[in-house]
């Protein structure tokens, strides 16, 4: 049985850590900047969940009389050299981008996660092991990486993804470890080990949870990255075949009309540029929040 003591303790702990969080993000929540990206992140959100609200038309057809139309009141993006019109494309494109940074970053904070904690807590050999494999993917680039991981998978948005996690793995497992590591020789914890409470318990109910602030402020700015990579190799042609509106292949679709069609390459450029800006700085302000804990 768990000692009474740690548990008051650690308990007692979690709620001032917690009071102290809220008071922290209330003061960020006066920001302007800060509240402007969390309503970018918002309307964003609400493309992927409930595209058909904000633009009911079909992305896939098009209107040949109103090819290569400039933005105006009844195209907001203007429309592309088939006639569909890039708004409807951009909002409805929103759910198949995000659904794939959502499975990479997935992929990277449970596993990376997991290999961090591991290593943190029981050090020795498995540190040891674990270190080898993350100083391994930090050492290839990131891009290169996920080249190699869709060459061996195959192409596609799921495909895609999951190379992009692979790669967010190093940075998850690092943060994890360091904050198991300061963790782990808390008085809490350092009483609920002298009680003679199991490990797997000592891991779960004090260690996992008081660790995992970074990690999930580290989770907001992985999903700018993750953005970027799945548009980048979307843009390369890795991603979802035509005519899936993917974000990357929008943008990559525009480029043999940018001298008299600036539009279908800039404007959906922008929203991911918005985008990952926005996450960027809901992240930065987690992070602190973290950081005043």
């Amino acid at each position: 049985m768990e000692p009474a003591a740690a548990r008051g303790a650690s308990h007692g702990l979690a709620r001032g850590l917690g009071a102290r969080a809220g008071a922290r993000l209330r003061s960020l929540a006066r920001t302007p900047g800060l509240v402007l990206a969390g309503l970018v992140v918002l309307l964003v959100l609400a493309w992927a969940l409930v595209p058909n609200l904000f633009a009911s038309g079909d992305p896939l057809t098009g209107v040949p009389a109103d090819r290569l139309a400039a933005p105006s009141a009844a195209h907001p993006f203007g429309t592309d050299h088939l006639g569909r019109d890039v708004y409807t494309r951009v909002v409805h494109g929103t759910g198949v981008s995000l659904s794939a940074t959502a499975v990479a970053v997935a992929i990277g904070l449970v596993v990376g996660s997991v290999l961090g904690l591991l290593a943190g807590f029981l050090r020795g050999w498995v540190d040891e092991a674990i270190g080898r494999v993350v100083d391994v993917l930090l050492a290839i680039p990131s891009l290169l990486l996920s080249l190699a991981l869709i060459t061996a998978l195959g192409f596609g948005t799921v495909k895609v993804a999951i190379a992009v996690g692979v790669t967010s793995v190093a940075a998850f497992a690092r943060v994890m470890r360091a904050q198991v590591l300061r963790t782990s020789t808390s008085l809490y914890v350092e009483a609920a080990r002298a009680g003679g409470v199991r490990w797997h318990s000592v891991l779960l109910r004090h260690v996992l949870p008081n660790s995992a602030g970074p990690v999930l402020a580290l989770t907001a700015l992985e999903i700018g990255t993750a953005v970027l990579a799945i548009a980048s190799l979307s843009f390369l042609g890795y991603g979802a075949p035509p005519p899936a509106p993917e974000w990357g292949s929008l943008v990559a679709g525009g480029r043999d009309y940018l001298a008299t069609a600036w539009w279908l390459t800039v404007l959906p450029g922008l929203v991911i540029v918005a985008l990952v800006l926005a996450v960027n700085r809901v992240g930065r302000a987690l992070e602190r929040t973290g950081e005043a804990r």
